[in-house]
């Protein structure tokens, strides 16, 4: 069985477009690959963060991983700070990536081009570097990702071929970068060209929201000019966001989610529509998570799935160790 792995950094309240894009995914994965979903809370160390709000929304996140259907017993659920392979791959890693790439990175250039030179942590730079390590430890197939990490992922496919190139053996597998076919990028309510970011209180609809706050976002949705309901994402951001939630949540394509309204001219049915499909679905949501804090589990989930991650990816540190010349003992 071929092997997926993916991870959300728990550095803001997750929102819709995290579900559509990646919550409600890990269920379809894990009855098709063999399933490692982690917490990418060292990724999360690379920006100031408030330790308190990291470790409660750490724990959120198990929550939500497992009220969206990821079964522990089928799934390693894990924390990435719970497996020190992590770290130590990272180290090896960093010798055989190079400054020009990171620094070709749009994340890194978004991200660093918003503070002072000074001021950067080189945890911003080497991001991908440590993302390349999760993947190849659990030597995944397939890596989940939203539009904006695929480059992430294919600075990982080159670091494959170069790495197993210059030791002559296949080391790493090479992953490839899969995305949901709709909703893979769930834009912002009050700003339709960006992406909903979990830092647009007005924009994103937070997973934690209460119903009445998620209507009233919706209903409150920028739109476009005109009245006709359709899939333009030039011309009418506002309408193809709202028309891609609906999709991705009724499972249809976005062109059968366009015949549904055709003919419908008044924007506020179709919001209202929209808002009764996302209730449907995060209303009994947020109840299984509430139900999951409350249940307790989340530790022995989380040691549990350490013990099946380490063994995995202490195996794959131990073979990497080997082909670069490091003395492995036993």
């Amino acid at each position: 069985m071929k092997r997926c792995l993916s991870g959300i950094k728990p550095t803001g309240n997750l929102t819709l477009g995290n579900y559509i894009g990646a919550l409600r995914e890990f269920k379809k994965y894990q009855d098709e690959y063999e399933t490692f979903i982690f917490i990418a809370d060292l990724h999360a160390l690379t920006l100031p963060i408030d330790p308190a709000f990291l470790r409660s929304n750490t724990k959120d996140i198990v929550a939500f991983y497992i009220a969206a259907g990821l079964d522990p017993q089928k799934s390693t659920i894990f924390l990435q700070s719970d497996v020190s392979a992590h770290s130590e791959i990272n180290t090896i890693l960093e010798n055989y990536l190079y400054m020009g790439e990171l620094s070709r990175m749009t994340q890194f250039k978004d991200k660093s081009s918003k503070m002072k030179h000074e001021a950067v942590g080189l945890g911003i730079f080497t991001y991908p570097v440590l993302m390349a390590g999760d993947i190849l430890l659990y030597n995944a197939d397939v890596v989940p990702v939203g539009d904006d990490q695929r480059q992430h992922v294919e600075l990982t496919r080159d670091l494959v071929h170069r790495f197993n190139a210059r030791y002559n053996k296949e080391v790493f597998v090479m992953p490839q970068a899969i995305s949901p076919k709709v909703g893979a990028r769930i834009m912002s309510l009050s700003e339709p060209t960006k992406k909903m970011s979990k830092s647009d209180p007005k924009g994103d609809i937070f997973l934690k929201d209460e119903p009445n706050i998620i209507r009233k976002k919706i209903m409150s949705a920028v739109t476009d000019t005109g009245n006709e309901i359709k899939y333009d994402p030039v011309n009418k951001p506002g309408i193809s966001n709202l028309l891609t939630i609906y999709a991705a949540l009724s499972n249809k394509t976005i062109e059968e989610a366009e015949k549904e309204f055709e003919g419908m001219s008044q924007y506020g049915t179709f919001k209202k529509i929209v808002a009764d499909k996302v209730l449907e679905e995060l209303i009994p949501f947020k109840q299984r998570y509430e139900e999951v804090l409350k249940s307790g589990i989340i530790d022995q989930v989380l040691t549990e799935g350490a013990k099946r991650a380490s063994y995995i990816a202490n195996k794959t540190l131990r073979k990497v160790k080997k082909t670069v010349g490091l003395y492995v003992h036993d």
